[in-house]
């Protein structure tokens, strides 16, 4: 789906028509310049790349600079390829966020923040085991039993245990578009995203 690069701004809310105080999130959105076309003769398939946030030249590799060079544009951090634009456009065209003005919700794709390693408590919501009556030790947040005895006599794949929490890529999934800013190319969407305040996500139509 078409889409742009982004960066977590915060959080914060919004008054609807209704009176609501609702919590959003604030993305900004582009600006994004095309950095490479790719088409069903070349490359089997059409799409766009885009580039967002400026890049040092001595941070650039050399096959960097050609490619970038090549687009007409000065070296970017961030690249990501989009299908399904509608609109036709050419080597260093800018996108904005005003691509999202006729569209009432987004998909919004990004990193999840690190919790390290986690207890199933914490992991999985597990509710504990209650009281610690009748001789109730320090097991008030263990997973329990994760298995039988002599059958199965194993451990079945996908059993919620501890383990690293976090630090995935995430989608959330069609977040009400609340208000644009084109002139701080600001997105307002409602709810959370993905991630801490300043990383990059991709925002999808």
């Amino acid at each position: 789906m078409p889409g742009l690069i982004g960066r977590k701004i915060g959080m914060t809310s919004v008054f609807s028509a209704e009176g609501k105080n609702v919590p959003c999130t604030v993305i900004e959105a582009g600006p994004c310049v095309v950095t490479q076309i790719k088409t069903v003769e070349k490359d089997g398939y059409d799409s766009l790349q885009l580039g967002f946030v400026d890049k040092k030249d001595k941070h650039t590799t050399k096959p960097e600079k050609g490619h970038f060079e090549k687009a007409g544009v000065t070296p970017k951090r961030y690249l990501a390829e989009f299908e399904g634009f509608e609109d036709t456009y050419e080597l260093g065209s800018e996108i904005t966020v005003e691509l999202f003005k006729d569209t009432f919700f987004v998909d919004v794709i990004g990193t999840s923040k690190g919790k390290g390693f986690q207890g199933v408590v914490k992991r999985h919501r597990f509710g504990g085991v209650g009281e610690s009556t009748h001789g109730q030790h320090n097991r008030m947040r263990a997973p329990g039993s994760i298995g039988a005895a002599s059958f199965p006599a194993k451990v079945f794949k996908g059993t919620r245990m501890a383990g690293q929490m976090g630090n995935k890529r995430v989608t959330v999934q069609n977040l009400q578009v609340m208000k644009i800013i084109p002139e701080h190319n600001l997105l307002v969407v409602k709810g959370s995203v993905p991630g801490y305040n300043g990383s990059i996500v991709l925002i999808e139509k």
